[in-house]
């Protein structure tokens, strides 16, 4: 199982320049019962979304479109922050602090027991979690 990161999910939209056809053909070899989505994944898309709209209303519209039809396809696959998430991410921080919406995710991996598929794997090192980079030809 793996929890996608926003680089992962967002290197998957169709029409996106420059596609990785690697990151492409990873996801392509992996059960789509299989790929999972954080709610902080989610907000991160919406907050790309919400700042496209106040730049350019039609890319915005075209990505709130893209946003929308990625939530219908992980419909029950978007795993929550919740209170007993908070007791695998609050360590994460001691002693040396890490970004709050990666160890957000890091944490909702290591709940689930999932590996994280993300770009930025030294965003990601945390005992314990299994992360997975679909940019290399042999993950």
């Amino acid at each position: 199982m793996y929890l996608l990161d926003t680089n992962v999910i967002s290197e998957l939209r169709s029409g996106k320049a420059q596609q990785s056809q690697t990151v492409r053909a990873w996801a392509a070899r992996q059960p789509i019962n299989e790929l999972y989505l954080s709610a902080i994944t989610v907000m991160e898309m919406e907050i790309g979304v919400q700042l496209m709209q106040r730049r350019d209303a039609v890319q915005g519209a075209t990505l709130r479109s893209w946003c929308d039809r990625v939530l219908l396809e992980f419909d029950g696959r978007v795993l929550g922050f919740t209170g007993h998430t908070v007791k695998w991410c609050a360590p994460l921080h001691v002693p040396d602090k890490k970004s709050f919406r990666d160890s957000m995710i890091a944490a909702t991996a290591l709940e689930h027991r999932f590996a994280v598929a993300t770009r930025n794997v030294n965003d990601f090192l945390v005992a314990g979690l299994k992360v997975v980079n679909p940019w290399e030809p042999e993950a």
